[in-house]
């Protein structure tokens, strides 16, 4: 093995991480999208059935999230494991086994300030349209 399987090795975990991104991306932007469809749809003004639905699917969007924020992290972990490794020790494996895993709790990454901020201001605003109409 030579230095272009490492970066060709580094370029498969990048391109995780890239799609990793692109996934959490997406679902922030579905995330608003559904729940201003839901309250635009409401016909007989919004109600609790309709905000119980809205935050129901604010929460579930938020795992998810966590979870493909939580798998980025793992994978730049990985990346930079295999960026240390010497270029003869490349097996291209893109297994997440032993510490890298354990190191990422789901849970802390739910509760990142990032994600408490975006879908906590999300319900925010459920709460005050279910308040104020």
């Amino acid at each position: 093995m030579n230095i272009e399987a490492k970066l060709k090795h580094l370029e498969f975990i990048q391109n995780t991480i890239t799609r990793m991104a692109h996934n959490s991306f997406l679902l922030k932007g579905w995330a608003i999208t559904l729940v201003a469809a839901i309250f635009g749809l409401s016909q007989d003004g919004i109600n609790l059935k309709i905000m119980l639905i809205a935050t129901f699917l604010t929460l579930m969007f938020w795992a998810l999230d966590a979870y493909f924020l939580n798998q980025e992290r793992i994978f730049r972990g990985r990346y930079d494991e295999v960026r240390v490794k010497n270029p003869d020790e490349i097996d291209f494996s893109m297994k997440l086994e032993g510490k890298l895993t354990s190191q990422m709790d789901w849970f802390v990454t739910f509760n990142s300030v990032t994600l408490r901020l975006y879908y906590g201001i999300l319900l925010g605003v459920i709460v005050l349209f279910g308040i104020f109409l």
